[in-house]
């Protein structure tokens, strides 16, 4: 059987049209994905079609041109902007004779890439082993080295059987750590409550930059570049704006389609979101697909519980677009979105006194301005 090569693969991609629109945004993200995992993009091929084929997803025919695409471009990867079953899969690397994987796991790789704090790195393996877990068909007898293997194996076990165990025992290992972690978090978290301290969290889509918007109002120095998914790790600052003492968080970006099991595996990190008393949805007004991707987010933040956490747009990036600083209100004079750009700083000065506003109508004009600019320390979440 083929290994999977080193570190800068050669991968063609494929984009298949299946009724689901904006074809060419798909494309254009999944290019960025695939830089983003260390990979060059090769070739490209495209296709329609009216559902998948249960086999080979794409069909025999186009099968074929992924193929002559492999030789033509000496590509030694395919991946497909889809999700896989794992026959499709096994049966796409009998045809092709390379490693193809999917949408789900190009993203894995790049979180398991990036995540850098204990619990990111819990969190993404899990997702990794339950993705995998159904596509077990071979080797993962790497893990019996986690509890060593002289009698480990039953009497007339088979090797598959074996391997699965140990997933499984793994798995259960990893859920028990994340547990234990989220039970602390819930004790920051009550503490920060008690001490009447607005939290809100930074969300969005993927690149919009939220990371650069929290360095702008946190001087943080947390990682920001122009790249998918740069943050992973969930890191929290506190600001002191208007007299008001306020916790902002910076989570993982949000993408269309992101895969269940991150969802789940990343579920007590997303509830920090979930348990806020404010969201800045950070959207890039310099994007084309800014009104999809505002869409995806609010998806993603129905299905972790957040759908009715009060929300305020920050259209950012107007140094791109030359749009002017500015708050709109909506019906009762409530703030709707502000225009702003965290690389420039222009608009930070209305996003300060916005958050100061709605912490003066959560917790009343007196809030939280005993504890006073003495507790401006950042903690990590």
């Amino acid at each position: 059987m083929f290994e999977r090569p080193a570190s800068g693969e050669r991968a063609i991609l494929v984009q298949l049209d299946l009724g689901q629109g904006a074809i060419e945004e798909r494309l254009s993200e999944l290019k960025l994905l695939v830089g983003s995992a260390g990979a060059s993009v090769e070739g490209v091929v495209q296709g329609r079609r009216a559902s998948p084929d249960p086999k080979l997803f794409a069909g025999s025919g186009k099968v074929q041109e992924i193929a002559e695409a492999l030789r033509a471009n000496a590509g030694d990867i395919v991946v497909f902007n889809h999700a896989l079953s794992p026959a499709q899969q096994r049966n796409l690397e009998r045809e092709l004779q390379c490693m193809v994987i999917d949408r789900t796991a190009l993203i894995l790789d790049i979180f398991a890439q990036r995540a850098r704090s204990h619990e990111g790195k819990l969190q993404v393996e899990l997702a990794q082993l339950e993705h995998l877990a159904t596509r077990l068909v071979r080797g993962w007898t790497h893990l019996e080295r986690q509890k060593g293997g002289i009698g480990l194996r039953g009497p007339g076990e088979k090797q598959l059987e074996t391997d699965r165990r140990l997933l499984g025992n793994r798995v259960k290992m990893l859920k028990t750590r994340l547990a234990l972690i989220e039970k602390q978090r819930k004790v920051r978290r009550r503490a920060r409550e008690r001490r009447d301290v607005l939290s809100v969290s930074l969300v969005g889509y993927t690149n919009a930059g939220k990371s650069t918007l929290f360095n702008a109002l946190t001087k943080a120095g947390a990682y920001a570049a122009d790249q998918l998914f740069a943050t992973l790790d969930t890191t929290s600052r506190r600001l002191y704006v208007g007299g008001a003492n306020v916790v902002l968080s910076d989570t993982v970006g949000f993408i269309r389609d992101l895969p269940h099991a991150l969802v789940a595996a990343f579920q007590a990190t997303l509830e920090e979101t979930a348990q806020a008393d404010l969201l800045l949805h950070v959207v890039d007004s310099a994007s084309e697909d800014r009104d999809a991707q505002i869409e995806a987010v609010n998806q993603v933040l129905a299905e972790i519980g957040a759908a009715e956490v009060p929300q305020i747009l920050v259209w950012n990036k107007i140094d791109l677009t030359r749009a002017a600083a500015a708050v709109e209100r909506g019906d009762c004079d409530k703030l709707r979105r502000i225009f702003l750009s965290a690389r420039t700083g222009e608009g930070l000065d209305l996003l300060r006194d916005a958050l100061a506003e709605v912490a003066s109508q959560t917790f009343g004009d007196d809030a939280g301005r005993a504890t006073g600019a003495a507790d401006e320390r950042s903690e990590q979440s």
